[in-house]
């Protein structure tokens, strides 16, 4: 079978409108907020969607600090992490995480929204903790971590957890 210019020349044309179209839909994609999608169902108790779509460009260095937050709170250096919060009426809530946390330690936690409020950044987790010390059985249970953008980069500046 013998391909005239013709065919070649619609065969590159569409080739070449298939690869603008997609990078034009990765430019419009890098422009958009790290939420691309919420589904219209919603948790009836909490009140938080059901699934959420996460734009794959988005920068994570929010979620990255919030994750390392979270490991070193599983780790058990809470008391360390939240040192600075006990110079005002936090030090007892402080207190009661730390002793929470000991109790009833994270086994795992993925991300189900984000909320802006600039110039915070709210991050809802559902994680799986012990119920017990002896770690014999287990629940899932919503918190967040609340961040700021200080001069320094993202600092977490809220933990709040059910326990």
């Amino acid at each position: 079978m013998r391909f005239s210019r013709i065919h070649i020349a619609i065969a590159f044309g569409s080739a070449g409108l298939l690869v603008l179209v997609f990078l034009g839909y990765l430019y419009w994609l890098s422009s958009q907020p790290p939420v691309l999608s919420r589904s219209e169902e919603r948790d009836p108790l909490t009140n938080m969607p059901v699934s959420i779509t996460m734009n794959p460009f988005r920068d994570r260095t929010i979620e990255r600090v919030a994750n390392r937050f979270i490991s070193q709170i599983r780790e058990g250096n809470c008391r360390g992490l939240l040192a600075q919060w006990e110079h005002d009426y936090r030090r007892k809530r402080a207190d009661f995480l730390c002793t929470s946390e000991a109790q009833h330690p994270l086994i795992s936690w993925n991300l189900v929204e984000w909320e802006d409020a600039p110039p915070l950044v709210i991050l809802h987790f559902r994680g799986q903790r012990y119920s017990t010390p002896s770690q014999d059985a287990t629940y899932k249970e919503l918190f967040s971590v609340t961040e700021e953008k200080k001069d320094d980069g993202w600092v977490v500046t809220k933990y709040d957890a059910f326990y």
